[in-house]
């Protein structure tokens, strides 16, 4: 009874003379499954890209957990034994102490720039708390200099250096507010200047980071920041980023106060709150494009009774019972169902791959972070838009194959 019910549907989806305007609609109905599973898969592809590569930007310089303290003042002392507690526990991979600060830096007499100072131990590179080592494009964590009475060496952002014309070799002077003294015969406080060698420079891809972030060795970041033997606060890398956020609280258990951690997704909560929203709601969006599809599917099934009423008339005479009449017309609406989601899914899937391995989209990376459009597939989601549009399309057949069931025999080859 099944394989004659399945060849019975099949049958009335094949186009007929007689029922051509039926074969066009039932047409366009696959057509509208198949672009919505395409936009479906695209634009949620596109959201899971952008949160994959702002989380992996973001990580280039920002580690996953952060401990500071309470207070005013942004500063550890006794900073070797919390880094020791902190190394214990099982989920922490490695941790480091950092510098953070501000200063402004000139690479001539005319232009001055704002820069974030970051300090960070020379000596770590393999086993840096943050991969930014790694996106070094000259220089290393070295910071060996070859000129002359300069403080140090200094690596750049790759696009600060551009603007300020300073590359490997050039001098830049970096001002501080921090050891400025008051003077009296001017009546304001006079900043420190410091005389930096740029010993290399870095691209990380994020904008933020390479447009105005410089790196000092630990040592010299502390007497730059007024801290001396002090660090602002200890990075930690754990096993895993999603995991941040409840190691970051055991830390905070076991060193009590005054420390406190700052896991990663926290210090960028609003950015990711936001990209989630926003896929939610383009998702939804676009799942209307799939529920006018089924519409017109009920459309199309609701004319196929109607053109094919005779014929079910005459089955019914014959003996097929009214249940395999609706399952002959469910099978009709899943059949175009899952032919439009197929197409769709393959569909979207080859745009997904064409965007993302041929970046075509590109961005403003001053206003996104990142400099293309990148489109990113999680099977999850895949699975629950090809899910949701079977089951569309599968609901949108209860109505035209109840309708073809309640036929009766005679009434229905009476029909004209």
């Amino acid at each position: 009874m099944k394989s004659l019910e399945w060849k019975i549907a099949v049958r009335y989806l094949r186009s007929r003379r007689s029922s051509r305007l039926v074969s066009l609609i039932t047409l366009i109905a696959t057509g509208g499954v198949a672009v919505g599973v395409t936009a479906l898969i695209v634009v949620v592809g596109v959201m899971n890209g952008l949160q994959a590569e702002l989380r992996g930007k973001i990580l280039i310089a920002s580690p996953h957990v952060r401990i500071l303290t309470f207070g005013a003042g942004l500063r550890i002392d006794d900073w070797r034994t919390t880094l020791d507690v902190i190394r214990q526990h099982p989920d922490v991979e490695t941790a480091a102490p950092f510098v953070i600060s501000q200063g402004l830096v000139r690479a001539g007499a005319d232009y001055t720039e704002g820069v974030r100072v970051l300090g960070i131990q020379p000596d770590t590179g393999a086993m840096s708390v943050t991969p930014l080592p790694r996106y070094f494009v000259s220089g290393d964590l070295g910071f060996a200099t070859a000129l002359d009475a300069v403080d140090g060496g200094i690596v750049l952002g790759h696009r600060l250096s551009q603007r300020l014309l300073a590359y490997e070799g050039d001098e830049v002077t970096v001002i501080s507010s921090a050891g400025s003294k008051f003077n009296a015969a001017v009546g304001s406080f006079i900043p420190s200047y410091w005389t930096f060698e740029v010993t290399g420079r870095f691209d990380t891809g994020m904008f933020e980071y390479d447009n105005s972030y410089v790196v000092l060795p630990l040592e010299l970041a502390q007497r730059f920041s007024g801290l001396n033997d002090a660090v602002s606060g200890i990075d930690v890398r754990v096993s895993d980023p999603m995991i941040a956020p409840r190691v970051g609280r055991e830390l905070e258990e076991r060193l009590g106060y005054p420390y406190r951690s700052v896991d990663w997704q926290e210090q960028n909560s609003q950015l990711f709150s936001a990209l989630q929203l926003e896929k939610l709601a383009m998702s939804l969006i676009l799942l209307l494009i799939v529920i006018v599809a089924a519409f017109n599917i009920v459309g199309t099934l609701t004319m196929m009774v109607t053109d094919k009423t005779r014929e079910i008339g005459i089955l019914r005479a014959m003996g097929l019972p009214a249940k395999s009449i609706r399952q002959v017309f469910v099978l009709q609406g899943t059949i175009i169902g899952l032919v439009g989601t197929t197409v769709g899914a393959i569909t979207g899937l080859a745009l997904a791959r064409l965007f993302d391995r041929g970046q075509l989209i590109k961005l403003d990376a001053s206003v996104y972070f990142i400099d293309h459009l990148p489109v990113q597939i999680q099977w999850l989601d895949f699975s629950m838009v090809v899910g949701a549009s079977l089951l569309v399309a599968t609901i949108a057949t209860i109505y035209p194959a109840r309708r073809a069931a309640d036929l009766t025999p005679v009434e229905a080859i009476r029909h004209e």
